[in-house]
């Protein structure tokens, strides 16, 4: 096998290399920035240029070397290549090729360009790992534009109304998908202090993002009345958000696809925007790569793999600590 599943997380033993591990090993390859995929304690870290400046950020003073896309290295006897994910900025599936067989590993993805990310792009492979967060066929994700303008929409009936809007979503990925896509003619757009370190990194890379205010507790709130304020999901039912007085309150999520979820959340409104693949995603991508085996990771992995096998795939369930997308994730940083 090019990969193996071990306590540590996914091994390449030709290249004597981890993928995404998340207990310390020697070398580590990353997909993306967060914090279940990019763990601090590892010796080395490979991760794509545009992924890094958010790793680092995260994990401090980290042994890392960055790969562009496409680029091909040797390590070990095995050859290695980081291709676009869609997820988040700088998401990456990795390539592993050794002795003609190629195996991939997607991390976390999306196949719909958000207009952020760099767009996932298919990779052919003989094996595929991939995530099935939403591995159901419930889960269908509506056009962005038309997430986008609802949420204009329910962002300018608050402002008219005299209230602030808040919404919750994950400081590195979602939260500048929205920022960079609402209209910002409408008010001011405010920001938790995760979210804004985030912005902050990502800005000075190169990510055009619109101009944010960040939250403090020196913040005059009266000044930025009707304001869209995006918050990390941790930071919605407490005293962060308490400060902004009379407030309608929304997620930002897959699983606002799921009335039950928005019920228990309290929330006014549930967006369904997810960075993940939804089940037509997931099963596209899938049939893209061309691959006989599949891996299923964190989700809906019974469901999925037995659904895949059923499609006459060569499918496996793979344990791992990925969490995928959940409302109730630790955020990069508390920061009040």
């Amino acid at each position: 096998m090019v990969l193996e599943f071990r306590p540590q997380g996914i091994y390449c033993p030709a290249g004597d290399f981890y993928i995404d591990p998340w207990k310390p090993v020697d070398r580590a390859l990353i997909t993306h920035g967060h914090a279940d995929h990019s763990r601090w304690g590892m010796k080395r870290y490979l991760a794509t240029q545009a992924a890094t400046p958010v790793i680092k950020h995260r994990l401090g003073d980290i042994d890392i070397e960055t790969i562009a896309y496409a680029e091909q290295r040797r390590i070990g006897d095995a050859t290695v290549s980081f291709h676009p994910a869609g997820h988040v900025p700088g998401s990456a599936q990795i390539r592993i090729e050794v002795a003609g067989e190629v195996w991939v590993a997607s991390g976390d993805y999306k196949t719909t360009d958000d207009g952020l990310s760099e767009p996932f792009e298919p990779v052919p492979c003989h094996a595929f790992i991939t995530e099935s967060t939403f591995g159901l066929p419930v889960f269908k994700w509506d056009r962005q534009d038309d997430v986008i303008a609802s949420i204009n929409a329910w962002w300018q009936a608050n402002r008219d109304a005299g209230r602030f809007s808040i919404i919750g979503a994950y400081a590195l990925g979602k939260a500048q998908r929205i920022l960079a896509n609402v209209d910002t003619s409408i008010g001011p757009i405010l920001t938790h202090g995760a979210i804004e370190n985030t912005n902050q990194v990502l800005r000075a890379q190169g990510v055009a993002l619109p101009a944010t205010v960040r939250v403090t507790p020196d913040t005059n709130i009266k000044d930025h009345a009707g304001g869209l304020v995006i918050a990390t999901p941790s930071a919605m039912n407490g005293t962060w958000a308490r400060r902004f007085g009379q407030a309608s309150t929304a997620f930002a999520s897959g699983w606002m696809a799921m009335r039950g979820v928005r019920r228990r959340r309290s929330a006014d409104r549930g967006f369904v925007m997810s960075d993940h693949a939804d089940w037509e995603g997931l099963n596209t991508a899938i049939k893209a790569t061309g691959a006989e085996r599949v891996f299923v990771t964190h989700g809906y992995t019974t469901q999925f793999s037995r659904w895949l096998s059923e499609q006459g795939y060569d499918a496996a369930i793979v344990d791992t600590e990925f969490e995928g997308e959940s409302l109730d994730q630790p955020d990069m940083e508390v920061v009040e």
